[in-house]
């Protein structure tokens, strides 16, 4: 069960500064989801004013790669957004930082740099 002031595997300073990044990934992430949904509503507003036929018109290849991008993007940061969620479900119930696959902790270090992983590095490593 976790600790009410944080997650009871980590020391207060550490479960701290964790469950801050965890905040300020998923708000950052919320912008993000946030900007490119209005720029992919832009592009898809824009080339509703006009007439675009992709194979013929010079500008049709690039308006449909601009088009893919982005919403290959916004869905990148969705997923993340999904993932900042379960490590945050994760912690709530005292589970965060133990790796799902054979329940060893996490690495510090990864979780500074990937602070939704689910995985140790070598169980990630090995799914590959």
């Amino acid at each position: 069960m976790s600790d009410p002031s944080g997650n009871a595997a980590f020391p207060p300073p550490q479960a701290e500064a964790i469950r801050a990044a965890l905040a300020a990934d998923r708000a950052g992430t919320l912008q993000q989801i946030s900007a490119l949904s209005r720029e992919y509503e832009g592009i898809v507003a824009a080339n509703a004013l006009v007439a675009i036929d992709d194979e013929h018109d010079p500008e049709g290849a690039s308006t449909a790669f601009e088009r893919a991008h982005v919403a290959a993007l916004l869905s990148q940061a969705r997923e993340h957004l999904h993932d900042l969620d379960q490590a945050l479900e994760r912690w709530e119930a005292g589970d965060y930082g133990r790796c799902e696959q054979c329940g060893e902790p996490i690495p510090a270090g990864r979780l500074e740099v990937r602070p939704a992983a689910r995985t140790c590095v070598r169980c990630a490593s090995a799914a590959r």
